[in-house]
């Protein structure tokens, strides 16, 4: 396994200082010793999810996720050492005893991120999120507990679809002008909605009312959050912190004059670091 170098590390948090600042932000409240490793989960995260950003057709984004489960797989070990996320990764990985299947999970549900196909129903929406999103708050709690963290498991699944679902939300602009349809068909076929107005940005009476089902669902899954957060040990509640930054966000999009593919769902930074100080102290 390739041996991190400190400036692996920081790198992470230069990447997610810039690129995903909830995320950057709700790390700093993790105990020091440990935040370098929950940093290279996160960033491990943001790389892999925006490989469709950055490549000009499918199959080099087809090549670029084979190199991460090869890394994954302990197949390009020199190649990975060379990348600092995947040195950091690896190294989080092994020092903590981390399973690797929830990470290769991850880059495979990635995979259709590459293609516009559809998500048919709600069902494959949350287990999309589950995968991409709970499977990081999963391993996450056991970098910080361990074993323990065992007793959080089902947390995770709620806080993961609630957060993936929210940042989908957010992200409808760029996704509806890049052609990617988040929002399942069954839910646009039941309020009548028409996929092409995803495609071209156009916010019906029928899209609104749509987008308005997916935030209650992802309010649905935070309420269960909320319900169960309080049995998991205290130790790993600083993984969830993320989690709650996606009330204040489901707000804003319900604010007089919203329109999902222009308007910029966004918190000011002291907003943020206040929502995440106040469930910290509320959830320790």
């Amino acid at each position: 396994m390739p041996q991190p170098r400190a400036s692996d590390y920081a790198y992470c948090e230069d990447l997610l200082r810039r690129d995903d600042r909830d995320r950057w932000l709700a790390s700093l409240f993790v105990p020091q010793p440990l935040r370098p490793h929950v940093q290279a989960l996160y960033a491990f995260s943001l790389e892999v999810a925006r490989v469709r950003e950055i490549v000009s057709e499918p199959l080099l984004g087809e090549i670029r996720f084979q190199w991460w489960r090869d890394a994954l797989e302990g197949k390009t070990e020199s190649g990975a050492g060379a990348n600092p996320v995947a040195a950091a990764l690896l190294d989080t990985v092994s020092r903590f005893s981390l399973p690797e299947a929830p990470l290769i999970e991850l880059v495979d549900a990635r995979l259709a991120d590459l293609y516009d196909d559809p998500i048919e129903s709600v069902a494959a929406l949350e287990s999309y999120t589950d995968v991409t999103c709970a499977n990081l708050f999963r391993l996450i709690t056991l970098v910080l507990d361990g074993e323990e963290a065992v007793a959080g498991l089902g947390v995770a699944g709620h806080a993961g679809i609630a957060y993936g679902i929210t940042g989908l939300l957010r992200a409808l602009p760029w996704h509806s002008a890049r052609g990617q349809v988040f929002v399942p068909s069954e839910i646009l076929r039941k309020h009548g909605a028409e996929p092409g107005d995803l495609a071209v940005g156009r916010a019906s009476p029928a899209i609104l009312a749509a987008i308005a089902e997916l935030r209650a669902l992802a309010r649905t899954h935070l309420e269960t959050f909320d319900a169960r957060l309080q049995s998991i040990p205290d130790k790993t509640r600083p993984a969830f912190l993320p989690v709650s930054l996606c009330e204040p966000y489901l707000r804003l999009m319900e604010q007089p004059g919203y329109d999902p593919f222009k308007t910029v769902i966004e918190l000011p930074q002291w907003r943020r670091q206040w929502s995440l100080w106040r469930a910290s102290g509320r959830w320790g």
